[in-house]
């Protein structure tokens, strides 16, 4: 017992209050949270998504597809290192047990440093100077009208399309990732606090198997990859690319990584990218103007082109073979207990509240005119 208690790897149980201790200190003061964002976890990220990018695909997709198999392999090795060990069967049960939670500690411990920190930094509105308040009824409708006149706008532009006349993206996935990366690069010159090497986003070979989970895209602080399911629609694909490199620069919030995907693809030159991002933003504000007046919302639907309602109505047949599954209701609990444990309280409810950014982004232009 006393030599189990000598281990040196024991130090590593320390490493959960540890957790705690900076969880706590970055709750109490996001001063705290907002200098370790920008002068450690900005470094921190950019190195290690230096490393995992020379690998094109997704490490964290591999890492999920071997994993069962090496738990299961040290299963059956514990298990018969036990029947064997007569003598010290106690002793190697308890070294085991040991093993578990010096593993579990260290998971949490880079879990903290390399994303769990970054939910109690400044909002995003801290940079962009943006009032967020409450809004009326008129400013949410006018809002909403004037992304679907742009919606409508980008769409006539678009000529690649498929047998049914639904959108299609004329990149593959890593030129786009490409793309993408010069459209964060460019909004960095309008937000310095954005700046700084992005790593591409990565396709996820198993995407038709991850609609099942009905997530799009996944980053994954442990490899600093901004994972992204390409068997989606097209149009969501590139907006879905943009949000997970803004969690890669430190910006874990649901909500506000979509208000930078929405900015950084109305910077892109590309069309296509803006297309996404503005239909983004659209679904997300008509989605709100809905709830408030189902009339107002029909208005505008009304103007919505044929081009825009082939590609909400490709999207939702996409998506209707994946509702209600056992996996996307285990998966959606999963996540939003994840969201209200990262202090995000309102769960999966929180990618709504981009309408708060969008309308205070909407004001601020009135006002400019």
């Amino acid at each position: 017992m006393r030599q189990l208690l000598k281990l040196k790897r024991n130090f590593l149980l320390l490493l959960l209050p540890l957790s705690l201790v900076l969880i706590l200190l970055a709750r109490q003061s996001s001063d705290f949270a907002e200098f370790y964002a920008l002068h450690i976890y900005k470094w921190i990220s950019q190195f290690v998504s230096l490393i995992t990018g020379i690998i094109p695909l997704s490490l964290i997709e591999i890492i999920v597809l071997l994993l069962p198999i090496f738990l299961i392999f040290v299963l059956i090795r514990f298990i018969v290192r036990i029947v064997k060990e007569t003598e010290n069967r106690k002793s190697y049960a308890l070294k085991g047990i040991i093993n578990i939670f010096c593993a579990l500690n260290i998971l949490i411990f880079l879990f903290t440093l390399m994303g769990g920190l970054n939910y109690y930094r400044y909002p995003f509105s801290y940079y962009s100077n943006l009032e967020v308040r409450e809004s009326s009824l008129d400013e949410l409708y006018g809002m909403t009208n004037e992304l679907a006149q742009k919606a409508n706008e980008l769409r006539s532009q678009i000529s690649n399309l498929d047998e049914n006349g639904v959108f299609k993206l004329s990149m593959n996935n890593f030129k786009l990732a490409r793309e993408v990366n010069k459209a964060m690069m460019n909004l960095s010159k309008e937000y310095p606090v954005l700046g700084g090497r992005y790593a591409a986003p990565k396709p996820i070979i198993l995407s038709p198997l991850m609609s099942y989970t009905e997530i799009t895209g996944v980053f994954m602080p442990f490899t600093m990859e901004a994972n992204v399911n390409v068997d989606i629609s097209d149009y969501s694909i590139p907006a879905t690319m943009l949000h997970e490199l803004a969690h890669q620069r430190g910006f874990m919030r649901e909500d506000e990584a979509n208000f930078i995907s929405y900015l950084a693809g109305m910077s892109s030159d590309n069309i296509e990218i803006k297309y996404s991002s503005t239909m983004l933003a659209l679904i997300i504000s008509g989605n709100a103007l809905y709830g408030q007046d189902k009339d107002l919302y029909f208005e505008i639907r009304d103007t919505y082109s044929d081009g825009i309602i082939k590609d909400i109505r490709a999207n939702t047949e996409y998506w209707a073979k994946y509702e209600d599954t056992v996996v996307s209701t285990v998966s959606t609990k999963i996540n939003d207990t994840y969201l209200k444990a990262n202090a995000q309280v309102d769960g999966v409810k929180s990618y709504g509240r981009m309408v708060d950014l969008l309308l205070a982004k909407y004001r601020a232009e009135l006002n400019k005119n």
